[in-house]
């Protein structure tokens, strides 16, 4: 197992293989991850590299390429995030402001004398702001999302590793990734 150069921090390898592979678009990415999930790989057994500000938190800011960390044990990883999680996300972010506006209009407008047709113009009223709000903060979410495998693309792939617990997962990670366009799928004999 790889020891960490860097003494003072404890790293833990664990001794179960994992098949990585490098993805030239992000689609490709998420097609083999969808497969992998449908062949039975939990979400926890695939991961990708973590966000740039990781990155460099914890290999510092020198140039990097994706055939430098796909067998590098210090390469920080995270969990993938699905285009359906995202969606699920960006809803919540913007349906959430929409009902805290709309409550805070109906509660500020809503008063014993007031008519079903105030209350109705009131959740519109307030609702619309804050929807409008939230529907800004959910596109910069999906945006960074978008630009940390824009990034990941330009040096020179999006990395996916799978931790595989015996020969034939091995061999089904490697066809899937190797399926959907995955560069230089191989596997290593320990995981993070």
């Amino acid at each position: 197992m790889p020891d960490s150069p860097d003494m003072s921090r404890k790293k833990t390898y664990i001794p179960i293989s994992e098949a990585v592979g490098v993805f030239d678009t992000d689609e490709d990415l998420r097609a083999a991850f969808h497969d992998l999930r449908l062949v039975g790989f939990r979400m926890d057994e695939i991961s990708v590299l973590a966000r740039q500000e990781v990155l460099e938190e914890k290999l510092g800011r020198a140039y990097w390429r994706a055939e430098d960390l796909e067998d590098n044990p210090d390469a920080p990883r995270a969990t993938f995030v699905s285009e359906e999680a995202m969606g699920e996300l960006e809803g919540g972010i913007a349906g959430g402001f929409f009902f805290v506006g709309s409550y805070i209009a109906m509660a500020a407008l809503l008063t014993p004398a007031s008519t079903l047709a105030a209350s109705i113009a009131a959740i519109a009223v307030g609702g619309g702001p804050a929807g409008a709000l939230g529907a800004l903060l959910a596109h910069r979410v999906a945006k960074k999302h978008r630009d940390h495998y824009a990034n990941q693309i330009a040096h020179g792939g999006i990395l996916m590793w799978v931790r595989v617990t015996d020969k034939e997962k091995e061999d089904l990670a490697v066809k899937i990734m190797e399926g959907h366009s995955g560069r230089d799928v191989h596997v290593h004999d320990w995981s993070e």
